[in-house]
């Protein structure tokens, strides 16, 4: 699954809890709330009651491991008018231990009627035997109650017939709708099980360990079709018109990656070199918007299939655009959905950063169809298995097969995004026990998602390439279609090498090019040593380097934004952190890296020759921040001024990513870092650029929300006249690298919004072309959002903006119209936005979340946004679920850029009396801490700014 917070597209699922009644006939599953804390009776002299009274035999979250599933028979009959469905399955599973239970999870369904036979019964045709159901609602599960035990090492098939609700929200089964361009609303049926939804379609062991074998059957109406993980394998014509699709069984794998769906959409396709059928689909009036992602899949596809030596192992992979969508996208095996903004590419209105964006969801989906899929973790505490290595993909496929989009150069801001939460107090190890559904759903953040793709970055770095690969494939081949753990990667690393490649002493060395150091750590087997200290410990290193002469101390400490050394607490939270952290470093006097493992608090290394300057972590490989005592910064801004190629680029960008960090720890001066940026009018990278760029804008935004005109207006004025010649030198085109087209959008956004009289006076002129053509003008992609915006500050142009929303059928036009929307000065059409957002009908619930995100940048909308979320959390919580993406970012982007005392101490008390309801989540001391952090940096840092900006003006 993509955790799409980065493109404000976010996870959201809507939850209720399941009780059931037994009844004469049937057991009814009823929607009422528990919890959040998700109720658990662990205390092994407790016992649990059932909601008829009765016991219930099972008192754990975990589901006993006493029986398992091999294959299940599901056959699934939805009514698209009614918005309902009925459905039944045969369940084969085989008993490990002697029991008289069996725990299944079922969640908001009507269980009409469960029976159990034996393999004799089956064979004999013998009616099975009544099973009494008894439901827990609290743990999500319900328990079949058999007249005899259950006897070890025999197969039995439970029988269950039930029926329920195409659920409202975006998880389950459920309904999703659409609008024709005559205006039509036509209502689609779609799936999302991840992490812990396949218990709302069907009765089932909703655990990833619980692998088994799918046969799927679908019945429709002729007017639409059925998708599901496998090819269809014939369709049966029944009595009034109706049609039943029989799907071929599936490969063994986890419920959570079962999917299908009932519409009516219109497909594009096309054949891999190994002969599978690709597919796009879509709602009809998008046909025109599939083909790049078509062309993407094919090339990917093909990719990882040579790469991971490993066919793709289904014959068809279909990708499918669904209208309203949670994640950004979902990994079913050979069934993939998508948000429409992750998947469709519409020439006329997507930019270069869509077709980036498009581009690497593919690649994350399906890099997912070997890790977590073909190989998929033990339990959700290891989901970075998944996650982390499908982010780490992303990278490794689109250089390969987009190398003009230069991915390697995004894959800086997917580390940095995580070490602004990982410097933190409050953040978690990428492992982490998970528990509850909504413990399950949080560790779907950026420690699972970009730390754990940045620790295997770094990792293949130490490794090499080839021998991280080697890793890699023996570990999909040795797992394929199981489960496995953190160790279990370790040890496919530790030893790469496949049955029959053995050397000597159990390492294989058939890799010529592997450095000696690398060899013998890995002789010693010391990656899973080196590699716990990463994933069992949260936080991320700093490792502070002093140079004499040719002597250089280094130390390593643990990295705490918003708490200075100074400060009381700051010794006690650096206690028993201790990485193994992989140095690499280069100096004035040579390009050649230099590697050294640092595994104490402290250590000396000593230099060949003198130097005037020395840089750690090269290229940006390593997931820690350097901080250079005594004169080491000094010299690299000098080096900088006069020759900034002498640095390689991905370390000027580290340079600056990691002097403003060190600002936000009281380790480096506001100015120092500014200084260092003063280099960029000499700067011809883009991405460098943009770095840079992006924290001055920072500072301009901090300032503006706060309303310190004085240092908000020096900071405008700094801007505009430093990037002057870079601004006025852009055109108003899609011309150039993907990179230049990302910086044009992002210099005239900026110029744009400070106000700067040519670059309105040229998004006006675009605007007023385009309303009097009616919407048909094609203006450039890559300045479409800047234009929209500025069109959208008189209330002519936001009403015709609000119009074009409702008729658009490109999903990336709707974007980029919302973000216009929201930029409103005018607190009354920011309300309005809300109101629709709430409602759901014109602005879809599943934009809602980043519709409030975008209010709340507004410098205008941030007090509305918080007051709203305030006022109204109860009606949020019934459209969203308490940790899905969604309400965690609704929480974190309306308190996030708080920086004053008056305003940390109405959010906690908020958030306190949202704990002391039952509702408690991770995000609320992640918020609290952030602005704790905000008040302390203002404190320290703005007279520094303010005097900076008086002296370089």
């Amino acid at each position: 699954m993509i955790n799409s917070q980065r493109k404000l597209l976010f996870n959201i699922y809507i939850g209720f809890c399941c009780s059931e009644v037994i009844l004469p006939k049937l057991s009814i599953c009823s929607q009422f709330s528990v919890s959040s804390s998700y109720q658990s009776s662990e205390d092994p002299g407790a016992f649990a009651v059932a909601t008829n009274g009765e016991p219930f035999p099972w008192y754990h979250l975990r589901l006993p491991n006493s029986v398992i599933p091999l294959h299940y028979d599901l056959f699934v009959h939805p009514n698209l008018t009614s918005l309902d469905f009925v459905a039944s399955e045969m369940i084969e599973i085989l008993v490990r231990d002697t029991t008289q239970f069996i725990i299944l999870h079922c969640k908001d369904l009507e269980i009409m009627n469960a029976t159990l036979q034996s393999e004799e019964d089956l064979r004999d045709k013998k009616p099975g035997k009544k099973l009494h159901v008894l439901s827990y609602p609290a743990h999500e599960q319900i328990a079949l109650l058999v007249p005899e035990k259950l006897m070890a090492d025999l197969r039995y098939y439970v029988a269950i017939d039930f029926q329920g609700k195409l659920a409202n929200g975006f998880e389950g089964f459920y309904k999703s709708t659409y609008r024709t361009l005559h205006g039509e609303t036509r209502i689609i049926a779609v799936t999302d099980f991840q992490p812990t939804q396949a218990r709302m379609a069907f009765p089932c062991f909703d655990e990833p360990l619980f692998k088994a074998n799918f046969s799927i059957k679908i019945r429709r109406e002729s007017r639409h079709i059925a998708l599901s993980n496998m090819p269809k394998v014939k369709t049966i014509e029944l009595q009034g018109g109706l049609l039943e699709d029989h799907f071929a069984t599936t490969v063994k794998m986890s419920t959570y990656l079962v999917a299908y769906i009932v519409c009516d959409f219109n497909s594009v396709s096309g054949t891999t070199s190994s002969g599978v059928k690709v597919s796009i689909y879509a709602s009809p009036d998008k046909w025109n918007q599939m083909h790049y992602a078509l062309q993407a899949s094919l090339k990917l596809l093909d990719f990882y299939e040579k790469y991971f030596d490993i066919n793709y192992p289904l014959p068809k992979l279909d990708l499918v655009a669904i209208p309203d969508f949670g994640p950004g996208a979902m990994e079913n095996w050979g069934l993939i959905t998508y948000r429409e903004t992750s998947l469709l590419f519409d020439p006329r209105t997507s930019s270069v950063s869509d077709k980036m964006w498009i581009t690497k969801v593919i690649a994350h989906e399906l890099a997912h169809q070997w890790f977590g899929n073909l190989v998929t973790m033990e339990w959700w505490n290891d989901i970075w298995l998944n996650e982390g290595f499908a982010n780490y993909m992303e990278l490794i496929s689109v250089n390969a097969t987009y190398p003009e989009l230069q991915f390697d150069d995004y894959f800086f801001d997917v580390c940095y995004a995580v070490i602004t939460r990982d410097s933190l107090n409050s953040s978690r190890p990428i492992s982490k026990p998970a528990e509850t559904p909504t413990q399950i759903q949080e560790m779907f953040d950026a420690v699972s998602y970009n730390k754990g793709a940045c620790i295997l970055n770094m990792l293949k770095d130490f490794l090499g390439e080839e021998k991280f690969q080697e890793g890699i494939i023996h570990y999909l081949k040795k797992f394929s279609y199981r489960n496995a753990k953190n160790d279990d990667l370790w040890g496919s690393l530790s030893n790469s090498c496949l049955e029959g490649d053995f050397t000597s002493g159990g390492i294989c060395y058939s890799d010529s090019q592997v450095k000696s150091d690398t060899l013998a750590f890995l002789e010693e087997n010391k990656i899973k040593e080196m590699m716990t200290t990463w994933t069992l410990q949260k936080g991320i290193p700093l490792v502070v380097v002093k140079q004499d002469g040719c002597s250089l101390s280094i130390q390593q400490e643990r990295f705490l934004e918003g708490v200075f050394k100074e400060d009381p607490e700051w010794r006690a939270l650096q206690e028993r952190f201790l990485w193994h952290i992989p140095l690499t470093y280069s100096t004035s006097s040579s390009n050649t890296i230099h590697r050294h493992i640092l595994k104490s608090k402290t250590d000396t290394l000593d230099l060949a020759e003198k130097t005037t300057w020395v840089k750690f972590n090269v290229d940006s490989n390593g997931y820690y921040l350097v901080h250079y005592e005594g004169h080491g910064w000094d010299q690299l801004i000098t080096q900088l001024n006069q020759n900034h190629t002498l640095l390689r680029p991905k370390d000027r960008i580290g340079l600056i990513h990691d002097a403003f960090q060190l600002v936000s720890a009281g380790r480096l001066t506001l100015d120092k870092a500014l200084n260092l940026t003063r280099y960029l009018q000499h700067e011809t990278s883009s991405p460098i650029l943009l770095k840079g760029l992006s924290y001055l804008e920072l500072l301009y935004h901090m300032m503006d929300r706060r309303n310190i005109s004085d240092v908000s207006e020096n900071l405008k004025r700094y801007l505009l006249w430093y990037f002057k010649q870079m601004i006025d030198t852009q055109s108003w085109s899609d011309e150039g690298s993907a990179w230049d087209r990302m910086l044009r959008s992002v210099l005239l956004r900026l110029a744009c919004e400070l106000g700067h009289a040519p670059c309105i006076q040229k998004a006006t002129e675009l605007f007023s072309q385009w309303m009097e053509s009616s919407g048909k003008l094609n203006i450039p992609t890559d300045v479409l959002k800047i234009v929209y915006s500025v069109g959208a500050q008189t209330t002519a142009g936001w009403n015709y903006l609000l119009e074009q929303y409702e008729l658009s059928v490109s999903s990336a036009e709707k974007n980029k119209i919302l973000y216009a929307l929201s930029t409103s000065r005018h607190q009354e059409k920011l309300v309005k936005l809300i109101e629709l957002g709430m409602e759901g009908k014109v602005i879809k619930t599943q934009d809602l979340a980043a519709l409030i995100h975008a209010i709340a940048r507004n410098p205008k909308g941030q007090q509305l946004a918080w007051n709203f979320v305030r006022a109204n959390w109860t009606d949020l919580l019934k459209k969203f679920d308490l940790g899905s993406f969604a309400m965690r970012t609704i929480i974190s982007s309306t308190t996030s850029f708080f920086s004053s005392k008056d305003e940390l101490q109405e959010v906690k008390q908020f958030f306190e009396s949202l704990s002391a309801q039952g509702s408690h989540l991770d995000i609320f001391q992640i918020v609290l801490e952030t602005i704790t952090k905000n008040i302390k940096w203002l404190e320290k840092n703005l007279p520094t700014l303010r005097t900076w900006l008086l002296v370089n003006i």
